[in-house]
């Protein structure tokens, strides 16, 4: 019997198609491995955006400090909400008359229009003398002097993607006097006030 030995040829095609099917393998479980971690990711953000839906939108999100009544947030830092808006408070400047100027900014984020000043909630922006989340205490006076102004700059709609500042002076009857700033922007459903301490006398200067 002649045993026929194959051609060359076919002995190298055979001996080349194996590290290619080899190396077509590796890349194929890599890209199964890709696709298998997108879908987990794409299912937490599925999850965490459900999440959020149940909350509200006007829900704070944010680390460290809540800005809560029993965890105010300081001056120079940012209340952040669910739907994009973002609030934050200045640092209080002195002033030679002994009053302190700060501002409030609203950043809209979000997907909509804002009327931060809709006369339906006029608890937008509040102050109130004393430490965040206890009952006033006699002897810490702190006159709110631009109430009016303050509403005025609150009043027109705030479009998507802009900001908008809002002055607030204050008088307090002493140096170091503590007072809360209470933010509660206006939502269609629940928005949370958002709370900033400050204490007027160790501030900066203009």
């Amino acid at each position: 019997m002649i045993r026929r030995e194959p051609p060359p040829e076919a002995a190298a095609t055979a001996t080349d198609t194996s590290p290619v099917a080899s190396s077509r393998g590796f890349f194929g479980c890599v890209i199964a491995l890709i696709a298998f971690f997108t879908l987990i990711a794409l299912g937490a953000h599925a999850v965490t955006e459900f999440e959020k839906g149940l909350d509200g939108d006007g829900q704070l999100e944010q680390p460290g400090l809540s800005g809560s009544a029993s965890q105010p947030l300081g001056p120079g830092t940012t209340a952040r909400y669910e739907d994009g808006l973002w609030v934050t408070v200045s640092h209080p400047e002195r002033h030679d008359d002994g009053t302190y100027s700060a501002t409030v900014t609203f950043k809209n984020d979000t997907d909509e229009e804002l009327r931060l000043g809709d006369q339906a909630f006029s608890d937008t922006l509040d102050v109130e003398p004393g430490e965040s989340g206890q009952d006033y205490a006699s002897g810490e006076d702190v006159n709110w002097l631009n109430p009016d102004e303050a509403a005025a700059a609150l009043l027109p709609p705030l479009p998507e993607g802009e900001e908008r500042t809002v002055p607030v002076r204050l008088k307090p009857d002493r140096k170091g006097a503590p007072v809360a700033l209470e933010v509660t922007p206006p939502h269609p459903g629940y928005r949370e006030t958002a709370y900033f301490q400050l204490t007027l006398g160790w501030a900066r200067r203009p």
